[in-house]
């Protein structure tokens, strides 16, 4: 079976690879490489490499791919493993070459090393995604926290992007829903944060910069960047300036929601960083639940 496209204006000078990501599915970038190879997928009916560039008018001929891209589109779900992954929102953001960048679940760590024996990584690793490579954790985020989370694809890519974060050139944009009304609309929050490990006390110094998105005498929904990384750093600063985020066990959890068992109401919203001078941006869809509690909790936010 064959089918063919035509390169429209707003596709011109895309590497073919991904406007197959974009237009067919996201394929795995070394299935898309083999059957480029194979002759599957032809440009201008020539065997072409995925980083030829497409033109307006090219033609696209695809011919027996017979593949089912696993591909998370608004309440379809994405499955490597059945009893883990499941999502109504969008789970795959984007999938090119050097990296994955998912909208993770809350409930489902993102790497070996913890109590749960289910996390991202080992996941994936099983996943088509990861067919022909291996996955690279390149930062983290909380069992508990839901959103943007990016997963390496080469050993290269994951010492790059680690440095970024490292350095502070990737930057973070989180929500949460937290409990009372925040006094200030906007500032910054820096003061040093203290933890233990293996019997070690350590103080680190923790600053973000935050603004109230909307708020009443109950509730508030605050839009968060931190500038340092400490572990639990915006749960403790929420903490400690007297207001706890919705659905924190550890820190400030309100124990009349135990019975309903509320999900943390933290969301890694976006994520912006440049490689090479590109500039990449991606937003990841606020869960459902959380969507509910700023209705329950009668606060606005436009951007979903």
């Amino acid at each position: 079976m064959k089918q063919s496209y035509n390169i429209d204006s707003k596709n011109n000078d895309m590497r073919i690879d991904r406007w197959i990501r974009n237009n067919i599915g996201h394929m795995p970038q070394s299935l898309i490489e083999k059957f480029l190879r194979n002759g599957k997928i032809k440009l201008n009916k020539k065997k072409v490499k995925s980083s030829t560039k497409v033109k307006t008018n090219d033609l696209i001929d695809l011919f027996n791919l017979n593949y089912q891209p696993k591909i998370i589109t608004a309440n379809n779900k994405f499955d490597p493993s059945p009893s883990v992954i499941k999502a109504n929102e969008k789970l795959i953001i984007d999938d090119n070459e050097n990296f994955v960048v998912i909208n993770k679940m809350a409930g489902t760590s993102v790497q070996g090393g913890t109590k749960s024996r289910k996390n991202i990584i080992d996941i994936f690793a099983k996943s088509e995604i990861f067919k022909d490579s291996k996955p690279y954790s390149v930062h983290r985020l909380d069992k508990e926290t839901s959103g943007v989370f990016i997963i390496a694809k080469n050993r290269e890519t994951a010492q790059l992007l680690t440095s970024l974060f490292r350095l502070r050139k990737i930057h973070k944009t989180y929500l949460g829903i937290c409990h009372g009304e925040i006094d200030k609309n906007s500032g910054e929050w820096c003061e040093n944060l203290v933890r233990y490990e293996n019997g070690k006390k350590i103080i680190e110094k923790a600053k973000t910069v935050y603004k109230v998105i909307d708020k009443n005498i109950n509730s508030s929904l605050v839009e968060m960047h931190p500038i340092t990384g400490r572990k639990h750093q915006l749960r403790k600063q929420l903490f400690a300036i007297g207001n706890p985020i919705f659905g924190d066990k550890k820190y400030g959890y309100s124990l009349k929601y135990k019975s309903k068992n509320i999900n943390l109401m933290l969301h890694s919203y976006k994520i912006k960083f440049m490689i090479n001078n590109k500039k990449y941006t991606y937003t990841a869809l606020v869960p459902d639940y959380f969507k509910k509690i700023l209705k329950v909790k009668r606060l606005k936010f436009s951007n979903f």
